[in-house]
């Protein structure tokens, strides 16, 4: 696998990527961590996605051996406004997706490995991600097996009901 820096012409890929992931995700009747619109669709997404092309974040790309982007993660010390601050400087996961026809080939750990680099590089010791806690909590359970241990969890307010999130960190 080939990990590098992204950009803004970038953006469609991870557009594409999540778009992806909500297929995916409705196949299986599971809405509740993204809903069953495409992220292409919605402008305000689109524009969320966009926004991360921005100096204050980093986007780190898997390439197949074609060269087709196939895994997505976006880094920043800044963790956003929904989950509570940590008492220490960190490095935050604002997103990860992979190519879901790719299930279980590693790109998330390669993407989590290569956080945890970016972590020790930038001096940090904390390294933390929010996910989706919703039906069986397997999104949580992902992130363990990646490495994470569970912190505590969250709720956010959204015009179809509360969203469940869950805080999870790495310490270094």
């Amino acid at each position: 696998m080939n990990i590098r820096n992204g950009g803004p012409a970038d953006v469609p890929d991870i557009l594409s990527l999540l778009d992806g992931a909500i297929s995916w995700l409705s196949a299986q009747e599971r809405t509740g961590q993204w809903g069953d619109q495409p992220f292409s669709a919605n402008p305000a997404r689109v524009d969320q996605i966009a926004s991360y092309a921005g100096e204050e974040f980093l986007i780190r790309l898997v390439e197949d051996e074609d060269g087709r982007t196939v895994g997505c993660c976006v880094l920043a010390e800044d963790r956003g406004r929904l989950v509570p601050a940590s008492k220490e400087p960190e490095l935050y996961v604002r997103l990860l997706v992979t190519d879901r026809a790719r299930k279980g080939s590693g790109i998330g750990a390669a993407l989590i490995a290569d956080a945890v680099e970016e972590t020790r590089r930038r001096g940090l010791d904390l390294l933390r991600v929010d996910c989706y806690a919703g039906n069986d909590r397997k999104l949580v359970g992902q992130y363990r097996a990646l490495g994470f241990t569970e912190l505590e969890g969250f709720e956010v307010v959204q015009p179809a009901g509360m969203w469940p999130g869950q805080l999870l960190e790495i310490r270094l």
